[in-house]
């Protein structure tokens, strides 16, 4: 549409161009003298950004150096040389063998004057946890231990040889003459679970969680290697002996007896938590009697133990 009438413009943008100003006003610089140049600005670097730097120029440099030897052991692990059975070198562990005097209990558990350190487990009586049983009798061989069976009311009823599990203890000491108490509660739990701290603890669950922490109270020193074996035989009796299937079972078996057969016990010369949860798996599930002869030989080695031949005795 045409417009309605033309307006000549007032003023051109080239004339517009050369008149503008480039500042509002100019003023003259009163920080140097007349007639000198101006000196090229120079920043204050801060001394907290200066050590910022530092420090993470610091951890560039580590990182770089950790990266260099993860590299360095990639290489050696993927050498055919690497390929090396680990039950060749756990010979060299420090075993304390479970007849020497116990470790400090203050040391594991904590120091509390005027105080007996009680351990409280709760358990189903419908699966009672043998291989705890076995590992409280062999305490009672190492430490003065006050021990005490209860019932709770979400059971109705338990069997007399399971209130009877930690025998009679005909001779009563004062509470402070002991070194560890130890109570088991028959309960209606999925699981056992273990306190030995009633206030601050949150409870430990699982059988073989709590067989380790008892354990440990006897002070045994191992390496990495041997401390991964053991756990890796704990979990395996709990989640494939016990709980997994006819065929699980069945490969565990073979595995234990080509174990057995370069040792005496499942891991290394001496006793471990490892061989107290598979013996106890294996007399669970009644798999025993169908076990290869070096597992054969291996759990007739335990029951040769009074500890493991008084839990037995729970079996009949």
């Amino acid at each position: 549409m045409p417009a309605m009438y033309k307006v000549r413009p007032l003023h051109s943008a080239e004339v517009l161009a050369g008149h503008l100003p480039t500042c509002m006003y100019p003023l003259p610089n009163l920080h140097r003298a007349p007639g000198t140049a101006a000196p090229p600005p120079q920043e204050e670097v801060d001394p907290s950004l200066q050590a910022l730097e530092s420090r993470q120029e610091e951890i560039l440099k580590r990182l770089y150096e950790l990266k260099s030897a993860v590299d360095g052991l990639s290489k050696m692990i993927q050498t055919p040389d690497a390929d090396f059975d680990v039950t060749n070198i756990i010979h060299t562990d420090e075993f304390a063998p479970l007849t020497t005097n116990g470790a400090d209990l203050d040391l594991m558990l904590g120091k509390d004057y005027g105080a007996l350190k009680d351990v409280v487990i709760n358990a189903n009586p419908s699966l009672p946890p043998l291989s705890l049983l076995v590992i409280h009798s062999l305490l009672c061989e190492r430490y003065k231990i006050l021990s005490a069976v209860h019932t709770h009311s979400s059971v109705k009823s338990v069997p007399e040889n399971l209130l009877k599990c930690f025998g009679e203890q005909t001779k009563k000491q004062p509470r402070h003459e002991y070194q560890l108490g130890f109570t088991l509660i028959w309960k209606d739990v999925p699981k056992p679970q273990m306190k030995f701290s009633i206030q601050t603890m949150c409870p430990i669950e699982g059988e073989g969680n709590i067989a380790r922490f008892l354990f440990s109270l006897f002070g045994q020193k191992h390496n990495a290697v041997t401390s991964t074996l053991i756990d890796s035989w704990v979990d395996t009796a709990i989640l494939q002996l016990k709980e997994g299937s006819s065929k699980e079972r069945g490969a565990v078996l073979r595995s234990m007896n080509a174990a057995l057969g370069k040792s005496s016990w499942l891991v290394g010369n001496e006793l471990t938590v490892a061989d107290v949860v598979a013996w106890c798996a294996l007399r669970q599930t009644g798999t025993a009697n169908s076990a290869p002869a070096n597992v054969q030989k291996w759990m007739k080695s335990c029951e040769n133990l009074a500890p493991f031949s008084s839990v037995l005795k729970l079996l009949k």
